[in-house]
């Protein structure tokens, strides 16, 4: 149904028909094989409401829109806003420390990173973390350069709830104007389209 397709105050398209794909503390790995199904599920549903004109491209969620804006503490104290990477290539990434799936993705996010940084590519992960020091251990054992701030509410954060984050990872590719343009890529798709934004 259409009308289950724009969640994101309005904005950005999703769908709840898999509430139980939820990534919870202590759950084995192996129970979210589907992710990956999930995920191509919204890109498709993203491009085929964009392909129909249902929604323009100019109504898609931007960073500078304060019903989206994030402005949350990093690890040494102090806040940082999404927005003030506003011009370059942003990956939004939202993870926390006990989600399996989170720490295998930073693997491949630090190659990334560090091969577009240069470039202006810049990530910026959010952490659902309940306590800050499971939170900062895990960025120091996954080698993590880039901006981290913190949520520490769970699943009731706001900023989790404001993008309509329902299972961990999930992350949003922004281009340089701070328009979403992609949802939950990985891999060869994500660096592709990484090199495309960054080229345009």
């Amino acid at each position: 149904m259409l009308i289950r397709l724009i969640e994101l105050i309005g904005l950005t398209v999703f769908t709840r028909d898999q509430p139980n794909q939820l990534i919870q503390p202590n759950q084995p790995i192996n129970q979210f094989s589907s992710n990956h199904h999930m995920k191509m599920k919204r890109n498709f549903i993203l491009a085929i409401i964009l392909m129909t004109g249902i929604i323009s491209r100019a109504q898609l969620p931007n960073i500078t829109d304060p019903r989206v804006s994030i402005n949350l503490p990093t690890v040494k104290g102090d806040s940082m806003t999404l927005s003030s990477l506003r011009g370059k290539v942003i990956l939004l990434d939202f993870w926390a420390s006990w989600c399996g799936p989170c720490r295998t993705a930073n693997r491949q996010l630090v190659k990334l990173y560090g091969k577009y940084k240069a470039q202006g590519f810049e990530i910026f992960s959010v952490s659902l973390d309940d306590d800050k020091k499971d939170w900062m251990k895990a960025i120091a054992k996954d080698k993590i350069t880039w901006s981290q701030v913190i949520d520490p509410r769970g699943w009731d954060a706001q900023t989790a709830i404001n993008w309509n984050v329902y299972q961990l990872p999930t992350s949003y590719l922004i281009n340089k104007k701070g328009d979403v343009v992609s949802i939950d890529l990985e891999g060869k798709e994500l660096e592709e389209n990484v090199k495309r934004l960054l080229q345009e």
